[in-house]
């Protein structure tokens, strides 16, 4: 296994130690490794949002070209947006 140094802040190193004498990892390179897991899973779910939000704002360009809208006025976005709102509530339970 590849060995390489690290520079950890005060903060970082105390942490790094508090999950080593908390019995959570062996040693710090255990819970270094853990970390560069969890950064590569997080990244990973970030470039599929990504994907997914670039995907849905095609569609909505799309739809505009099309003239698939409807226009809202500044007295009724309120409303509109609270409509909306309660629409993804329900729909995400």
């Amino acid at each position: 296994m590849p060995t390489r140094n690290i520079s950890l802040t005060a903060e970082q190193d105390a942490f790094v130690e508090k999950l080593v004498e908390a019995g959570e990892y062996q040693n710090a390179s255990e819970a270094v490794r853990d970390a560069l897991r969890t950064l590569q899973q997080r990244r990973r779910e970030d470039s599929l949002k990504l994907k997914a939000l670039r995907m849905h704002i095609k569609a909505g360009v799309d739809a505009l070209k099309r003239g698939e809208f409807t226009e809202i006025d500044e007295a009724e976005l309120q409303n509109y947006l609270e409509g909306l709102t309660a629409t993804f509530s329900r729909s995400s339970r």
